[in-house]
């Protein structure tokens, strides 16, 4: 198989509209990939449902290496979220075939200097005092919301979630002044953070991420559940021959060492992983159990 593979276009699928940084390193990705394989790697969007749509079709494709699944971490979230439609269910563990972890997304917890915070203590102590405090995020059911749930509970705090439909919106009010911290990518921020115009709080990693190694994680400062990163990768459907899927995990790892493709995915707030088809899908049967625990313990439930 891999001898012929690949013998004519191979398509990835993007569960997302065109022009959000999921659909923006996936391009990044085809054009190296294509390059390498001699074919045209074609980026197909087909959005809705939190990626379950797109899932789905990639669930149902033929497994020859030819239709591949690009996605965020929403892939295991939102099974858990939301109640899937006829045609749309699917197991993210044993429907697909795990190829490749591309990179993890760090969360971060940002606010605006008009809000006087300067530290998760401060923001602490403000919400314990009785301050009234809401924390924006992209929408319920995302990384994000998990996260502002996890510090609320370990902070002992009851900041109420202000969902918002994606990114844009949410840093657009945090730097508003609006709502009064949000949970977001580096890549979205990074650039108001330099200007001054947004303050970093904390990143919700285990460590201290290298894309602002200055800001403390929430395990450092004591909140040792508020550990949530985002991450993406690369899967296809169940049964592709192992041969296609180690051919694509080498070629994925080496994309990933390109010095142009790293200082992209910097500039989308994006850390290249790469490894094992293994440490994806361990990934992958970690957050499902994890993610739906978290989903049922605090009610989330998407828009």
């Amino acid at each position: 198989m891999a001898q012929s593979w690949p013998s004519k276009p191979i398509t990835i699928v993007v569960a997302y509209p065109a022009g959000g940084d999921t659909d923006a390193i996936a391009r990044t990705y085809a054009e190296k990939l294509s390059q390498r394989t001699g074919q045209p790697v074609l980026i197909d969007n087909r959005p809705g449902a939190s990626g379950m749509i797109g899932n789905a079709w990639v669930a149902k494709a033929s497994a020859d290496g030819y239709t591949l699944l690009f996605t965020p971490s929403t892939f295991p979230i939102a099974q858990h979220v939301l109640k899937a439609g006829p045609g749309v269910a699917h197991d993210v563990v044993k429907d697909f075939t795990p190829i490749v972890k591309t990179g993890n997304i760090p969360l971060l917890l940002v606010t605006a200097p008009v809000t006087g915070i300067r530290s998760v203590a401060q923001l602490v102590a403000g919400a314990k005092a009785g301050k009234a405090l809401s924390y924006g995020t992209p929408g319920a059911g995302s990384p994000m919301h998990i996260a502002g749930e996890l510090f609320n509970k370990d902070a002992g705090i009851a900041a109420t979630h202000a969902p918002y439909r994606g990114v844009a919106p949410v840093v657009n009010d945090v730097l508003g002044g609006h709502v009064a911290v949000g949970w977001i990518t580096p890549g979205a921020v990074a650039s108001h953070i330099a200007a001054g115009k947004l303050v970093p709080l904390g990143v919700a990693e285990r460590q201290r991420t290298k894309l602002m190694p200055e800001v403390p994680t929430f395990v450092e400062l004591g909140f040792k559940d508020v550990d949530v990163s985002a991450w993406m990768g690369l899967l296809g459907p169940k049964a592709m021959p192992p041969d296609v899927v180690q051919a694509l995990n080498k070629h994925f790892n080496e994309i990933l060492k390109m010095p142009d493709v790293q200082a992209r995915m910097a500039a989308l707030g994006i850390e290249p992983v790469g490894g094992a088809p293994s440490a994806l899908a361990q990934q992958i049967a970690d957050d499902d159990q994890r993610f739906g625990r978290l989903v049922r313990e605090f009610g989330i439930r998407a828009d």
